[in-house]
């Protein structure tokens, strides 16, 4: 397979990227800072250098092209604005998605949060609640679109731990639950899963919550 991820340089995207290469697939990321290209080739990927904040849909979609999914794992992160929370945790997501139709790329796997559905609690906090709805309303877009076999994936908290391959999987819903979960999950288990979720197209269509469990990914997958 040949594997477009968007937010190349992340933490969770580099993993993939590793896991992906080390088992023959191609896998370009797109990375906005030039200097994290060599990042991403020692993980065994291409690196395009485009920023997902000011690129236009055909210079997306000429990067997209012969792909045969795409996975967005791009984020704003901690210290960002809220209009900075905007432009990349909903507004490039769209980008990706148009440039994926545009490509004719129908596989799209977008990695969320657990907490999506309390993006208006105010006790999570003001920041964490920008981003929560950047997030939300990412995902409303997604739902629309009926061109794309979409699954969603929403991480707890993210560690950086090697992970050991089992992990809790559970069917979210489209309106998460508001009560705030900070179970962890180690970012390696998530590209893990990411992996299995690109490998089975039955997955389309599905929405799944992951945390920190004892079930191997592919039996929580195919369970």
């Amino acid at each position: 397979m040949k594997i477009v991820i968007a937010g190349g340089h992340g933490k969770i995207a580099l993993r993939l990227t590793r896991l992906l290469a080390g088992r023959g697939d191609s896998v370009v990321g797109i990375v906005r800072n030039p200097r994290h290209v060599d990042d991403v080739r020692r993980a065994g990927g291409e690196a395009v250098v485009l920023d997902l904040e000011r690129a236009t849909v055909d210079e997306v979609a000429a990067v997209l092209v012969g792909a045969d999914a795409a996975v967005f794992s791009a984020g704003s992160g901690n210290a960002a604005t809220a209009e900075r929370r905007d432009r990349m945790d909903r507004a490039a997501v769209v980008l990706v998605m148009d440039a994926a139709e545009q490509a004719g790329v129908r596989r799209f796997v977008h990695v969320s949060s657990i907490n999506v559905g309390c993006a208006d609690d105010r006790g999570i906090g003001a920041g964490y609640g920008v981003y929560l709805q950047a997030k939300r309303a990412a995902e409303q877009h997604i739902f629309d679109r009926d061109k794309l076999d979409w699954t969603i994936l929403r991480p707890g908290v993210l560690t950086d731990g090697d992970g050991d391959g089992t992990v809790e999987l559970t069917a979210g819903e489209r309106i998460g639950p508001k009560r705030a979960r900070f179970d962890q999950v180690a970012r390696q288990d998530v590209a893990a899963v990411l992996v299995a979720l690109l490998d089975r197209p039955g997955t389309a269509g599905r929405i799944y919550v992951v945390v920190g469990g004892n079930t191997p990914i592919e039996t929580a997958i195919d369970g």
